[in-house]
Protein backbone atom coordinates (compact mmCIF):
# COMPACT_ATOMS: atom_id res chain seq x y z
CA UNK A 1 0.00 0.00 0.00
CA UNK A 2 1.40 3.66 -1.24
CA UNK A 3 2.81 5.31 1.91
CA UNK A 4 4.65 8.53 1.47
CA UNK A 5 6.02 10.18 4.87
CA UNK A 6 7.51 13.91 5.06
CA UNK A 7 9.47 15.13 7.67
CA UNK A 8 13.14 15.82 8.69
CA UNK A 9 16.12 13.08 8.72
CA UNK A 10 18.35 14.70 11.66
CA UNK A 11 20.74 14.42 14.05
CA UNK A 12 19.99 15.14 17.76
CA UNK A 13 21.76 15.49 21.43
CA UNK A 14 19.80 14.41 24.20
CA UNK A 15 19.97 14.99 27.50
CA UNK A 16 17.45 13.41 30.03
CA UNK A 17 17.84 12.41 34.04
CA UNK A 18 18.56 8.92 33.12
CA UNK A 19 22.00 10.10 30.90
CA UNK A 20 23.03 11.39 27.88
CA UNK A 21 23.08 10.70 23.69
CA UNK A 22 25.25 13.17 21.70
CA UNK A 23 24.66 13.69 17.62
CA UNK A 24 22.47 10.54 17.86
CA UNK A 25 19.77 9.92 14.32
CA UNK A 26 17.05 11.46 15.26
CA UNK A 27 14.35 13.65 13.01
CA UNK A 28 10.66 12.91 12.24
CA UNK A 29 10.82 11.57 9.27
CA UNK A 30 13.21 8.71 10.53
CA UNK A 31 10.88 7.72 13.81
CA UNK A 32 7.37 7.62 11.27
CA UNK A 33 9.25 5.68 8.85
CA UNK A 34 10.66 3.18 11.07
CA UNK A 35 7.39 2.52 12.88
CA UNK A 36 5.15 2.28 9.87
CA UNK A 37 8.33 0.20 8.48
CA UNK A 38 6.65 -2.64 10.82
CA UNK A 39 3.21 -2.43 8.92
CA UNK A 40 3.48 -1.98 5.60
CA UNK A 41 6.96 -1.48 3.05
CA UNK A 42 7.67 0.72 1.51
CA UNK A 43 7.44 3.47 3.47
CA UNK A 44 8.42 6.34 0.76
CA UNK A 45 9.88 9.35 2.30
CA UNK A 46 10.66 13.04 1.41
CA UNK A 47 13.32 15.11 3.27
CA UNK A 48 16.88 16.35 2.70
CA UNK A 49 19.92 15.72 4.88
CA UNK A 50 23.82 17.10 4.48
CA UNK A 51 26.22 14.81 3.29
CA UNK A 52 27.59 14.79 6.35
CA UNK A 53 24.34 12.22 7.35
CA UNK A 54 25.79 8.45 7.96
CA UNK A 55 25.33 6.30 4.38
CA UNK A 56 25.36 3.32 6.50
CA UNK A 57 21.83 4.90 8.22
CA UNK A 58 20.42 5.48 4.67
CA UNK A 59 21.24 2.25 4.22
CA UNK A 60 19.85 0.19 7.13
CA UNK A 61 16.74 2.35 6.53
CA UNK A 62 16.06 0.84 3.02
CA UNK A 63 16.87 -2.15 4.17
CA UNK A 64 13.78 -1.83 6.82
CA UNK A 65 12.02 -1.36 3.84
CA UNK A 66 12.21 2.47 3.52
CA UNK A 67 12.58 3.86 0.47
CA UNK A 68 15.17 6.55 0.33
CA UNK A 69 14.68 8.26 -3.20
CA UNK A 70 13.00 10.89 -1.60
CA UNK A 71 15.52 12.32 0.30
CA UNK A 72 17.95 14.81 -0.80
CA UNK A 73 21.61 15.04 0.25
CA UNK A 74 23.07 18.88 0.11
CA UNK A 75 26.82 18.04 -0.62
CA UNK A 76 29.03 20.63 1.49
CA UNK A 77 26.28 21.36 4.02
CA UNK A 78 24.99 20.29 7.56
CA UNK A 79 22.11 17.79 8.77
CA UNK A 80 19.41 19.70 10.43
CA UNK A 81 20.43 19.62 14.22
CA UNK A 82 18.48 19.84 17.68
CA UNK A 83 19.70 19.79 21.39
CA UNK A 84 17.42 19.58 24.33
CA UNK A 85 17.08 18.62 27.64
CA UNK A 86 14.58 17.04 29.68
CA UNK A 87 13.10 18.28 32.83
CA UNK A 88 12.73 16.29 36.16
CA UNK A 89 9.38 14.97 35.10
CA UNK A 90 10.60 14.09 31.63
CA UNK A 91 6.63 16.26 30.35
CA UNK A 92 8.64 19.50 30.23
CA UNK A 93 12.01 20.25 27.76
CA UNK A 94 14.22 22.72 27.22
CA UNK A 95 16.13 23.36 23.85
CA UNK A 96 19.47 24.31 23.84
CA UNK A 97 20.17 24.93 20.01
CA UNK A 98 18.33 24.29 16.64
CA UNK A 99 20.62 24.38 13.67
CA UNK A 100 18.29 24.33 10.30
CA UNK A 101 21.26 23.63 8.29
CA UNK A 102 20.11 22.18 4.95
CA UNK A 103 16.44 22.89 6.67
CA UNK A 104 16.90 26.40 6.11
CA UNK A 105 16.03 26.17 2.49
CA UNK A 106 14.53 22.70 1.84
CA UNK A 107 12.18 21.96 -0.92
CA UNK A 108 10.72 19.19 -0.97
CA UNK A 109 10.38 17.29 -4.74
CA UNK A 110 8.49 14.94 -4.99
CA UNK A 111 9.86 11.62 -7.64
CA UNK A 112 7.34 10.15 -9.73
CA UNK A 113 6.77 7.08 -7.73
CA UNK A 114 5.76 8.96 -5.00
CA UNK A 115 2.77 11.39 -6.62
CA UNK A 116 0.19 8.62 -6.79
CA UNK A 117 0.50 8.15 -3.06
CA UNK A 118 -2.87 6.35 -1.40
CA UNK A 119 -1.40 7.79 2.28
CA UNK A 120 0.53 10.24 3.19
CA UNK A 121 1.97 11.51 6.43
CA UNK A 122 3.10 14.98 6.73
CA UNK A 123 5.77 15.70 9.60
CA UNK A 124 6.33 18.20 11.44
CA UNK A 125 7.21 21.09 9.39
CA UNK A 126 6.39 24.66 8.00
CA UNK A 127 3.22 24.58 6.49
CA UNK A 128 4.55 26.16 3.38
CA UNK A 129 6.76 22.95 2.78
CA UNK A 130 3.32 20.51 3.67
CA UNK A 131 1.64 22.51 1.23
CA UNK A 132 4.16 21.91 -1.94
CA UNK A 133 3.97 18.76 -0.92
CA UNK A 134 -0.13 18.32 -1.69
CA UNK A 135 0.60 20.05 -5.00
CA UNK A 136 2.72 17.73 -6.24
CA UNK A 137 0.25 15.03 -5.80
CA UNK A 138 -1.48 13.28 -9.00
CA UNK A 139 -4.34 12.88 -6.51
CA UNK A 140 -5.97 13.27 -2.94
CA UNK A 141 -5.16 10.43 -1.07
CA UNK A 142 -7.21 8.09 0.67
CA UNK A 143 -5.89 9.65 3.69
CA UNK A 144 -3.57 12.47 4.86
CA UNK A 145 -2.74 12.85 8.35
CA UNK A 146 -1.11 16.28 9.90
CA UNK A 147 1.28 16.62 12.44
CA UNK A 148 2.07 20.15 13.57
CA UNK A 149 2.61 22.29 16.84
CA UNK A 150 2.24 25.56 18.43
CA UNK A 151 5.28 27.27 16.28
CA UNK A 152 3.73 27.59 13.65
CA UNK A 153 0.73 28.72 15.01
CA UNK A 154 2.14 31.46 16.26
CA UNK A 155 3.71 32.60 12.91
CA UNK A 156 2.17 31.13 10.46
CA UNK A 157 -1.63 30.24 11.19
CA UNK A 158 -2.76 31.74 7.62
CA UNK A 159 -0.93 29.20 6.05
CA UNK A 160 -1.21 26.65 8.39
CA UNK A 161 -5.03 26.67 8.28
CA UNK A 162 -4.52 26.30 4.51
CA UNK A 163 -3.13 23.04 5.02
CA UNK A 164 -5.75 21.82 8.13
CA UNK A 165 -8.56 22.34 5.42
CA UNK A 166 -6.61 19.86 2.53
CA UNK A 167 -6.04 16.80 5.45
CA UNK A 168 -7.68 14.30 7.09
CA UNK A 169 -6.54 13.83 10.21
CA UNK A 170 -4.76 16.28 12.70
CA UNK A 171 -2.70 15.25 15.50
CA UNK A 172 -1.84 17.58 18.11
CA UNK A 173 -1.50 17.98 21.62
CA UNK A 174 -4.02 19.47 24.52
CA UNK A 175 -2.14 22.52 24.67
CA UNK A 176 -2.12 23.11 20.98
CA UNK A 177 -5.77 22.31 20.56
CA UNK A 178 -6.86 25.27 22.88
CA UNK A 179 -4.75 27.51 21.31
CA UNK A 180 -5.73 26.73 17.73
CA UNK A 181 -9.45 26.71 18.73
CA UNK A 182 -9.57 29.43 21.13
CA UNK A 183 -11.59 26.82 23.57
CA UNK A 184 -10.41 25.64 26.58
CA UNK A 185 -12.44 22.01 26.92
CA UNK A 186 -11.09 20.02 24.30
CA UNK A 187 -14.73 18.59 23.46
CA UNK A 188 -15.94 22.28 22.44
CA UNK A 189 -11.86 22.49 20.83
CA UNK A 190 -12.52 19.43 18.79
CA UNK A 191 -15.52 20.69 17.49
CA UNK A 192 -14.33 23.52 16.37
CA UNK A 193 -10.97 22.11 14.66
CA UNK A 194 -13.43 19.61 12.98
CA UNK A 195 -14.63 22.70 11.08
CA UNK A 196 -11.65 23.94 10.10
CA UNK A 197 -11.38 20.79 7.39
CA UNK A 198 -10.36 17.21 9.22
CA UNK A 199 -12.41 14.46 9.27
CA UNK A 200 -10.60 13.19 12.90
CA UNK A 201 -8.82 15.03 14.84
CA UNK A 202 -6.53 13.01 17.76
CA UNK A 203 -5.12 15.29 20.54
CA UNK A 204 -2.03 13.71 22.33
CA UNK A 205 -2.10 13.62 26.24
CA UNK A 206 1.53 12.10 26.91
CA UNK A 207 2.16 10.60 29.63
CA UNK A 208 -2.02 10.37 29.74
CA UNK A 209 -3.00 9.37 26.70
CA UNK A 210 -4.71 9.92 23.70
CA UNK A 211 -8.01 11.20 22.44
CA UNK A 212 -10.06 10.62 18.76
CA UNK A 213 -12.72 12.86 17.64
CA UNK A 214 -14.94 12.78 14.75
CA UNK A 215 -18.21 15.02 13.88
CA UNK A 216 -20.20 12.35 16.33
CA UNK A 217 -17.75 10.24 18.11
CA UNK A 218 -15.28 9.82 21.10
CA UNK A 219 -12.80 7.15 21.86
CA UNK A 220 -9.56 7.30 24.71
CA UNK A 221 -7.06 5.66 24.14
CA UNK A 222 -4.63 5.14 27.07
CA UNK A 223 -0.36 5.21 27.61
CA UNK A 224 0.81 2.19 29.17
CA UNK A 225 2.09 2.81 32.54
CA UNK A 226 6.06 2.14 31.68
CA UNK A 227 8.58 1.33 34.58
CA UNK A 228 11.36 3.09 33.05
CA UNK A 229 11.37 6.08 30.20
CA UNK A 230 14.43 7.08 29.10
CA UNK A 231 14.15 9.43 26.60
CA UNK A 232 10.77 11.23 25.30
CA UNK A 233 11.94 12.45 21.85
CA UNK A 234 10.25 11.35 19.31
CA UNK A 235 7.71 9.41 20.70
CA UNK A 236 5.06 11.76 19.18
CA UNK A 237 6.39 10.83 15.62
CA UNK A 238 7.11 7.02 16.61
CA UNK A 239 3.00 7.53 17.12
CA UNK A 240 2.09 8.95 14.40
CA UNK A 241 4.19 6.11 12.20
CA UNK A 242 2.78 3.16 13.85
CA UNK A 243 -1.12 5.04 13.58
CA UNK A 244 -0.43 5.54 9.50
CA UNK A 245 1.25 2.18 9.05
CA UNK A 246 -1.42 0.41 10.39
CA UNK A 247 -3.80 2.39 8.59
CA UNK A 248 -2.29 1.34 5.29
CA UNK A 249 -1.27 -2.16 6.07
CA UNK A 250 -5.54 -2.41 6.54
CA UNK A 251 -6.55 0.25 4.05
CA UNK A 252 -9.63 0.81 6.46
CA UNK A 253 -9.95 4.67 7.38
CA UNK A 254 -13.19 4.19 9.35
CA UNK A 255 -13.53 5.36 12.89
CA UNK A 256 -13.45 1.62 14.24
CA UNK A 257 -9.53 1.03 12.52
CA UNK A 258 -8.52 4.44 13.37
CA UNK A 259 -9.16 3.73 17.23
CA UNK A 260 -6.68 0.17 16.38
CA UNK A 261 -4.60 2.65 14.94
CA UNK A 262 -4.24 4.67 17.65
CA UNK A 263 -3.70 1.79 19.98
CA UNK A 264 -0.75 0.56 17.55
CA UNK A 265 0.71 3.71 17.45
CA UNK A 266 0.64 4.44 21.30
CA UNK A 267 2.22 0.25 21.52
CA UNK A 268 5.27 2.18 19.16
CA UNK A 269 5.66 4.88 21.24
CA UNK A 270 6.30 3.03 24.45
CA UNK A 271 8.76 1.19 23.01
CA UNK A 272 10.23 4.27 21.44
CA UNK A 273 11.02 5.89 25.16
CA UNK A 274 12.21 2.62 26.70
CA UNK A 275 15.24 3.76 24.85
CA UNK A 276 17.62 6.78 23.21
CA UNK A 277 17.00 7.70 19.69
CA UNK A 278 16.03 5.31 17.49
CA UNK A 279 17.66 2.49 18.97
CA UNK A 280 14.74 0.58 20.47
CA UNK A 281 12.63 0.72 17.08
CA UNK A 282 15.87 -1.14 15.35
CA UNK A 283 15.21 -4.07 17.52
CA UNK A 284 11.30 -4.74 17.36
CA UNK A 285 9.90 -7.58 16.36
CA UNK A 286 6.16 -8.19 15.07
CA UNK A 287 5.46 -10.37 17.85
CA UNK A 288 6.56 -8.07 20.93
CA UNK A 289 4.60 -5.50 18.62
CA UNK A 290 1.38 -7.45 19.28
CA UNK A 291 2.44 -8.35 23.00
CA UNK A 292 2.36 -5.14 23.85
CA UNK A 293 -0.57 -4.29 21.76
CA UNK A 294 -2.57 -6.79 23.77
CA UNK A 295 -1.40 -5.07 27.33
CA UNK A 296 -3.16 -2.13 25.85
CA UNK A 297 -6.08 -3.94 25.54
CA UNK A 298 -6.01 -4.97 28.86
CA UNK A 299 -6.13 -1.58 30.24
CA UNK A 300 -9.52 -1.12 29.71
CA UNK A 301 -11.20 -4.56 29.51
CA UNK A 302 -13.95 -4.67 31.88
CA UNK A 303 -17.50 -5.72 31.88
CA UNK A 304 -20.60 -3.82 33.07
Amino acid sequence: MSLVAVGTVAFDDIETPFGRAEKVVGGACTYISLAASYFVQPVQIVSVVGDDFPEDMLSEMRDRGVDTTGVQIKVGEKSFFWAGRYHKDMNGRDTLDTQLNVLANFDPILPESYKDAKYLMLGNLTPQVQMRVLDQLNQRPKLVVLDTMNFWMDVALEDLLKVIARIDVLTINDEEARQLSGEHSLVKAAAKILGMGPKYLIIKKGEHGALLFSEDEVFFAPALPLEEVKDPTGAGDTFAGGLIGWIAKTDDTSFENMKRAIIYGSAMASFCVQKFSIEQLLELDPIAIQKRVQQFAQLVRFDV
